[in-house]
């Protein structure tokens, strides 16, 4: 007979089955770390065994609560509290008083990550940051609501049928420190969802403070519930691992790239949670023989200016036009330049000679997380490794390869890359179009890569951006927006009391 009991221990090389047909086994680390009340997650397509602490558990659950309550609350909040939220909380943001309380916040944190050899290019929270939120709050502000938007109707004798947009749920938001996706992800409110937000402990303080003196003060001037969003306060990232496990929540957000968001990905699958995720990241610049090279210069020198997911990471060069070679180098040192901290090259092993010789040779000080690293200008990289993403700080970092044809790039792209941002320099139209038809990117341009982004490009806040590692997304856009979050509800009305079937 089958039967179950409470959980209360791990023992070393205790075997948990995975995936109906393998084992993993309890470390000991994970053993000794595991104690009466916490949780064990069993990622069933990989067998990672996660602990989740039983504060934390019951905290996350907490937060997905406010923000479930608050979900059946935001029925009586109308369109004009909502945008009225987001007026006020742009307001605070403009104060200096409340703004000086978050730089505060914010300074700590980035000295905090520093001390810890940790990036800081999306955590300071500047001036252009600051302003960045305030604009795309009011943005939100400014569009219409979306629910009770018909979006299909169909008459019948004596009855009618309607799709109608309507809210989905409670949205739950895991994202690395960047404090701006705040605003972002708050958007979701404008179509009637809650959310709830964890944040990476490098930017926990920041959070912390934009909630305290803009977020909780907006929601309450608004009239809207105080769980409507709802920040899950930990640093400890198993607060990621039971949220998204939480089956209360409508769907789940991962902003971020590598294994950390593939498996909170897992997570929120065999949860039965629909998932939006951002994986690797780094796009990708393909010329042809027909190029122009001072398009082909400008291109690269746009997507460089700093590291975000869409900057330039590999460029496929064709092996006939050495003059594009020297036309993509111009635009990198160019941009490496106006950073003040040099160039870095990874070239694709065999096609050494599309670079100065001497930059294999040559020690420059390359600016990374830690500090600078004295490192070769350039060196070799192996074809299975294109897709690497290149995490620099101040120091433009780019992979080149040699190809003979457009097609050979449209190949190594589909099979090696993070399958995110394309883009062809061509002045061939037949070829583009081929490009367009055959590269399985989501985002495809001819010029620089960086446009990728819902604000800069269709003027609306992203929750995030979805690559098609993992497949193309079913029935809409790569570009998650705050409207874009939405179920359709179907209503019908009769006149006649007689029809039946």
């Amino acid at each position: 007979m089958e039967h179950s009991a409470a959980l209360l221990e791990l023992t070393s090389g205790m075997p948990v089955i995975y995936g109906g047909d393998r084992v993993s086994y309890v470390s000991e680390e994970l053993a000794a770390a595991f104690h009466p009340g916490d949780k064990l997650l069993v990622v069933q397509s990989t067998g990672d065994l996660l602990r989740i602490p039983g504060d934390v558990a019951e905290k996350t659950q907490s937060a997905v609560g406010r923000a479930s309550d608050a979900f059946a609350a935001m029925a009586a909040v109308s369109d004009a509290d909502v945008s009225r939220f987001f007026e006020e909380f742009a307001l605070r943001l403009e104060d200096a008083g409340a703004w000086s309380e978050i730089a505060a916040a914010n300074a700590a944190d980035v000295a905090q990550a520093q001390a810890r050899g940790r990036s800081t290019t999306r955590l300071a929270a500047n001036e252009k940051m600051r302003r960045g939120m305030i604009d795309g709050l009011r943005a939100w502000r400014d569009m219409p609501g979306l629910s009770g938007r018909v979006v299909e109707r169909a008459e019948h004798e004596g009855w009618s049928a309607e799709q109608l947009l309507a809210p989905l749920g409670v949205v739950g938001f895991v994202f690395e420190g960047r404090p701006n996706v705040f605003a972002d992800a708050a958007g979701v409110l404008r179509s009637g969802n809650t959310v709830v937000f964890r944040i990476g402990a490098d930017a926990l303080g920041t959070a912390r403070a934009i909630v305290a003196h803009a977020l909780a003060p907006a929601l309450a001037a608004a009239g809207l519930p105080a769980g409507a969003a709802t920040l899950v306060d930990s640093a400890d990232r198993a607060a990621g691992w039971a949220m998204f496990s939480d089956p209360r929540l409508s769907l789940a957000v991962a902003r971020g790239s590598g294994r950390a968001v593939e498996q909170l990905g897992s997570v929120a699958r065999q949860a039965g949670v629909p998932v939006s995720l951002h994986g690797t990241g780094g796009a990708w610049i393909v010329a042809d023989d027909t190029a122009d090279p001072h398009r082909l210069e400008r291109a690269v020198f746009h997507s460089l200016d700093r590291k975000v997911c869409n900057t330039l990471n590999t460029i496929c060069l064709p092996q006939n036009r050495p003059e594009l070679v020297e036309a993509f180098l111009r635009g990198l040192e160019a941009a490496g330049a106006r950073l003040g901290h040099g160039i870095k090259l990874h070239v694709a092993r065999g096609d050494e000679r599309a670079v100065p010789a001497d930059f294999f040779m040559t020690v420059t000080q390359v600016r990374r997380a830690e500090g600078d690293v004295a490192e070769p200008i350039a060196e070799p990289i192996e074809i299975e490794d294109m897709g690497r993403e290149w995490e620099w700080e101040q120091t433009p970092e780019v992979t080149v390869k040699l190809v003979e044809t457009t097609d050979e790039a449209v190949a190594l792209f589909n099979r090696y890359s993070p399958q995110f941002v394309a883009s062809l320099i061509t002045s061939d139209d037949a070829l583009a179009e081929r490009f367009y038809r055959s590269v399985n990117a989501p985002f495809v341009g001819d010029g620089f890569t960086r446009w990728v982004d819902g604000q800069y490009t269709l003027g609306r806040p992203e929750l995030g951006l979805s690559n098609w590692q993992s497949g193309r997304l079913f029935a809409r856009g790569a570009i998650l927006s705050g409207d874009g979050v939405f179920t359709v509800r179907t209503r019908v009305r009769q006149i006649d009391p007689e029809v039946g079937r």
